[in-house]
């Protein structure tokens, strides 16, 4: 599955490189660095490619191996579900969304890629149960299920948390559910599946 999932696995690579950074420069302990690296700031501060750079960075251990291992999971599942093209378009939009929604809130200095995460939960949920190739499996009822569990549980935390930023986790949700109504188109079959009969006359 990792194989069809280039563009969660360069996402990946990216995060970690930014927390290598983080370390180095003491960002985890030093706001002020963390800020001048890309947090994402209130709306008043301007710097809006902050809405992007924001994604790649995390506040802590915890934070970069919670984010990770769900960005792998989920990024993994909907690239191979929907293609690179889609998911790079529902990763990048969410998550900006999202950035956009922390910092209309207030809520700054914020990092982490989780209002992305949540927009993939969001897309997921829609997209697989409106899929014409996907809606009829067996699985996809069990995996909207358990999508909708996760959001629920997530959301819940979020809003015991003080430092979870759970609007942008809504911002990034609301996205996802709006891209998840957009139409998937059945690809066609492989050359290797298709048989053509040519019968002598």
């Amino acid at each position: 599955m990792q194989g069809r999932a280039p563009v969660t696995r360069v996402i990946l690579v990216l995060i970690g490189v930014m927390f290598v950074v983080e370390l180095f420069t003491h960002a985890l302990v030093d706001m002020d660095m963390l800020i001048r690296l890309g947090a994402i700031m209130p709306i008043g501060y301007g710097q809006y490619w902050r809405f992007v750079t924001g994604m790649f960075l995390h506040g802590s251990w915890l934070h970069l191996a919670s984010n990770s291992w769900a960005l792998w999971q989920l990024g993994t599942l909907f690239e191979q579900l929907f293609g690179s093209k889609r998911f790079t378009l529902v990763y990048f939009t969410t998550g900006i969304v999202a950035s956009l929604a922390s910092a209309l809130g207030g809520h700054g200095p914020s990092v982490g890629a989780s209002g992305a995460i949540f927009g993939l939960l969001g897309a997921l949920l829609f997209a697989v149960r409106r899929s014409p190739l996907y809606r009829h499996q067996p699985w996809s009822r069990s995996l909207s299920s358990q999508v909708l569990f996760w959001i629920v549980v997530n959301l819940v935390i979020g809003s015991q948390v003080q430092v979870i930023d759970n609007l942008a986790h809504v911002g990034g949700l609301l996205a996802g559910l709006a891209l998840g109504f957009l139409p998937h188109r059945v690809p066609p079959p492989p050359p290797s599946d298709s048989v053509i009969e040519i019968r002598p006359q």
